[in-house]
């Protein structure tokens, strides 16, 4: 596996890079300090595997790379890498195309769970992310109660709880169920309607179906949800039931 890993920190960047390292014999990562040094990387050799993105870089926000990349490299998964643990930040890195977002203080377990996920073709998104800020979306709209902490007392040292409704409890039906998991891996509705071999407007329906039963109003806070279920590993157990 061959991966770019941009950031602009010296000492994050060496950490990271030697952590990914461990990954393996034949993963291979290549750090690029700035937005213009991964431009240049990736203009005199494209073929990467994966690249991990830093938000916070010295010569360009790193939305604006994300975004850059999703449109140069539609087929290149990017996961953020980023300080920040707000969950407007992880909504709009998701919306704007990421495959995944793993907090810097995340364990060297937790990076491996997600970059494994992210190559088998899933989104991964922290469980500790909800609940550590005001649950609104970068336009002011209000997150879902699906998406907020519950109770008084925090679960654990992190501050606040991960509890929310079991996928089981959803009542989903078994069609309902693989439009889920493939909307979870990002395709569209022409790609998931061709898979399943129905029409379009059906998978419009079924998609309708699985946000009303979630609670949320668009796939974004769908992956977000569903990565909040059961346990902190609960997206993960579940993508394995749901294939």
């Amino acid at each position: 596996m061959k991966v770019l890993l941009i950031d602009d920190h010296p000492l994050i960047l060496a950490a990271l890079q030697s952590v990914i390292e461990g990954l393996g014999t034949d993963t291979t990562v290549v750090g690029a300090a700035s937005a213009r040094a991964a431009r240049a990387t990736l203009k005199a050799d494209a073929d990467f595997d994966l690249v991990l993105l830093d938000l916070h870089l010295g010569d360009a926000d790193g939305f604006d790379v994300l975004a850059e990349l999703r449109t140069q490299y539609p087929a290149l998964p990017v996961v953020v890498v980023s300080a920040s643990e707000r969950t407007s930040d992880v909504i709009r890195a998701i919306d704007a195309g990421a495959m995944g977002f793993v907090p810097k203080r995340a364990s060297n377990e937790t990076l491996f769970e997600a970059l494994h996920m992210v190559m088998s073709g899933g989104i991964y998104v922290p469980p500790m992310t909800m609940g550590s800020e005001p649950a609104t979306k970068p336009e002011g709209d209000t997150v879902p109660s699906v998406l907020r902490v519950v109770g008084e007392e925090p679960d654990d040292d992190s501050g606040f709880h991960t509890q929310t409704v079991p996928l089981a409890e959803l009542g989903l039906t078994p069609r309902q169920t693989e439009v889920l998991a493939l909307l979870l891996k990002g395709q569209p509705n022409k790609l998931i309607a061709r898979e399943l071999n129905v029409s379009v407007e059906t998978v419009k329906d079924h998609v309708a179906a699985v946000l009303r039963a979630l609670g949320v109003s668009s796939r974004t806070q769908a992956v977000l949800a569903v990565s909040q279920m059961s346990n902190p590993g609960g997206l993960s157990a579940w993508r394995k039931t749901a294939r």
